[in-house]
């Protein structure tokens, strides 16, 4: 049976040779509208290919057969069905691996065009929206936002031949379980992480107009509540914005997400209230500094980037007024991520996963945005 890893998907979808390739998701609708591999298309066959080969291979029949089809589920074991069977039917076929479990783990990396002394780097996560930042200046960097798959990171610092002197995230997440905590200690280093999120979680505590350095670069720390409580934002100099779930290029953050998790005595409204407030002061950094979130709704592909006066032109969040915006984000919410309060109780300390559950728990998309 043949097999195509995750990153080698991801490298043909993404480096211009996705004409060759056809991916065929075999789940049910609606798992495949909620969530799926950019590009691909659905064919609802998973019922028929666990009970019925003959009716699945009906449905099969009227793929193309002039590039390579690679199948996709849940975890890589009914398309392995899918890729026997249209093997049969003569399609060039394969599977692939883990499925959208391995989808989930892919990152890609690539700088980020701001005047910095030194280089900034963007980790997208496109299986799960989700983007990290590392910075390098000086033979020092730092990472901000890192996902639980540390090697990804280690990668990039000992390809700049740079020393770690420092992780940060912007928040506490709730859709997917940082890697903040154990990277610093990996390296020995300070975990920052603002005390309004850093509940039960050793951390280096953050506030408000704070700055660290790394290397040659001046990182200030703006303390942008809302979507959290201690949600804070990167300032790079005025060059890069690190914006966390607080400002992302077309919504904002949501801001029920702690409230629900009972981890926050605030309510719906207030941060709602708190949030606008902490937008204003984003938006009074110079209008071409480079708007890096941590999330993108889509598959991202890095680097994903938008100018802060770019953002103010097109997300129509930062077009309301306090009224509206605090009446728009307590009463439009949209579905949740999956175990989101798990991912979030485990974030701030208060819940402990076995690593071989880590993976499973946050997978599924990203909802962060307020939609």
């Amino acid at each position: 049976m043949t097999d195509v890893s995750p990153d080698e998907l991801a490298e043909r979808l993404y480096d211009d040779e996705r004409e060759d390739v056809l991916v065929l998701d075999v789940r049910h609708e609606a798992e495949y509208e909620e969530w799926h591999v950019p590009y691909s298309v659905n064919v609802d066959v998973y019922d028929e290919l666990v009970e019925d080969r003959e009716a699945a291979e009906e449905q099969l029949a009227g793929l193309p057969d002039d590039r390579e089809v690679v199948t996709v589920c849940a975890a890589g074991v009914v398309s392995q069905t899918a890729t026997e069977l249209l093997g049969e039917m003569g399609y060039d076929a394969a599977t692939l691996t883990d499925g959208m479990n391995g989808w989930s783990r892919v990152h890609r990396s690539a700088p980020v065009p701001a005047d910095l002394e030194g280089t900034l780097v963007q980790v997208a996560r496109p299986g799960k929206g989700c983007l990290s930042h590392v910075l390098l200046s000086d033979g020092e960097a730092a990472v901000f936002d890192p996902s639980h798959y540390l090697d990804e990171y280690d990668a990039i610092l000992e390809e700049h031949d740079a020393d770690l002197v420092g992780v940060f995230d912007t928040h506490a997440h709730a859709d997917h379980v940082s890697g903040g905590a154990e990277l610093a200690e990996r390296h020995d280093v300070p975990y920052y992480l603002h005390p309004k999120d850093a509940l039960e979680i050793d951390a280096t505590p953050i506030e408000d107009g704070e700055t660290l350095e790394v290397g040659t670069v001046d990182v200030d720390v703006i303390h942008t509540p809302g979507h959290s409580e201690g949600s804070v934002s990167f300032d790079l100099e005025g060059e890069a914005l690190l914006t966390g779930d607080t400002l992302f290029h077309e919504s904002v953050g949501r801001v029920e997400l702690g409230v629900e998790a009972g981890i926050e005595d605030s309510d719906v409204e207030g941060n709602a209230a708190t949030l606008y407030e902490g937008l204003q002061r984003l938006l009074d950094r110079p209008a071409d500094a480079v708007v890096l979130p941590a999330h993108d709704p889509g598959s991202p592909d890095p680097p994903v980037t938008a100018t802060l006066g770019d953002v103010e032109a097109q997300n129509a969040d930062l077009d309301r007024d306090r009224e509206e915006f605090v009446e728009t984000l307590a009463s439009d919410i949209p579905d949740h991520p999956p175990n989101f309060e798990r991912v979030k109780r485990t974030n701030v300390g208060q819940e402990d996963v076995p690593d071989e559950e880590l993976s499973e728990l946050e997978l599924g998309p990203n909802r962060c945005a307020a939609e």
